[in-house]
């Protein structure tokens, strides 16, 4: 099966399930019902205020800030999760290798505890993701020996510490209102993101993964070993380094917008890999498509299975979680 025709299928199904996302929820809506307003607004056709008005906030203040947030993110996760993958030559790899979402996650409890203000809590939660790589890249240069070892087991220490620090927040935040906040978002999900959020840090996490796939190819050299990347003409240290702040970068905004959303930076990009083939060059944009088609299909779920919304990092885990294991007796033949 030719890989364009995979890709092709691949961006249909997003597409149906992106148009499908608009009508499911507690109040559904039929796709003529979406025709009907959509003839309203681009020709004028006659249609009652009232139910123009109420469809037209279900639509564009509700429903599309979820579906870009879980496309965005979904995207950005899988997309951090295979240029880790493929730097680190490790399957094993997350985006929360070098402490990112334990960073993120204390800038986010901080925010909840010094502020009321949204805004504050998704700086800060940015803010604290990037210092905490920052810290385990610093942690790695005091140390002679093998670069990439010493850069996760920095990654390790700086996500125990940052860890540390949010049990602090916990114990010092007030049981009766702000730590159910914290505890509540710390689940992951996208029941507070407005379209003004979206709108302010989905451009970052684009212009992140339009990076990384630009230089999808001196990732494959990487992949390669230190020595033969080198010998090759590229300048590793500053490619590796590259890479990290943009993978960084991205999955700092993916917190920033909702919460810590467990496994999709490891099961999606093996998955893809096993689907479409190692080759960066093709792996990521089709890893960005299945992330954000995973998730968006799971945030369907989290908000009209049950009468009440499940937080998205739960059933992220339920689901990946056996959806790994399926997929560990073979995921050596797409490392091949």
């Amino acid at each position: 099966m030719k890989k364009s025709f995979i890709f092709g299928v691949l961006a249909l199904t997003l597409g149906a399930a992106i148009l499908l996302s608009f009508t499911q929820g507690r109040y559904p809506l039929h796709l003529v019902d979406l025709w009907h307003y959509l003839q309203h607004v681009l020709f004028h056709s006659p249609m009652a205020d009232e139910l123009a008005n109420r469809i037209g906030v279900l639509l564009c203040d509700i429903r599309l800030p979820r579906i870009l947030a879980a496309v965005v993110v979904g995207a950005a996760l899988s997309v951090s999760g295979v240029t880790f993958q493929a730097m680190f030559v490790n399957p094993l790899v997350s985006p929360g290798i070098l402490g990112v979402l334990a960073g993120a996650s204390f800038g986010a409890a901080l925010g909840m505890l010094l502020s009321t203000e949204w805004a504050v809590v998704q700086v800060s939660a940015f803010s604290f993701g990037m210092i905490a790589v920052g810290l385990a890249l610093l942690l790695s240069h005091f140390y002679k020996g093998d670069r990439l070892l010493l850069l996760i087991l920095s990654g390790v220490i700086s996500g125990s510490l940052f860890t540390a620090m949010l049990s602090i927040i916990k114990y010092l935040a007030d049981p009766y209102d702000q730590l159910p906040a914290i505890v509540y978002w710390l689940m992951g999900g996208f029941s507070m993101i407005s379209l003004d959020t979206i709108s302010t840090l989905a451009p970052g996490i684009l212009i992140g993964i339009l990076i990384i796939v630009a230089f999808a190819n001196n990732l494959n050299l990487l992949t390669m070993g230190e020595e033969e990347a080198r010998s090759l003409g590229i300048r590793v240290r500053t490619m590796r380094l590259m890479f990290i702040v943009v993978a960084t970068l991205i999955s700092s905004l993916t917190v920033a917008i909702g919460g810590i959303i467990g496994w999709v930076g490891l099961v999606i990009p093996h998955m893809s890999r096993m689907i479409i083939g190692p080759d960066n060059r093709v792996l990521l944009p089709f890893s960005a498509l299945m992330g954000a088609l995973f998730l968006l299909v799971v945030d369907n779920v989290s908000r009209q299975v049950f009468t009440v919304e499940i937080p998205l990092g739960i059933l992220t885990s339920l689901l990946g979680i056996p959806a790994f294991a399926g997929v560990l007796r073979v995921a050596r033949k797409g490392w091949g």
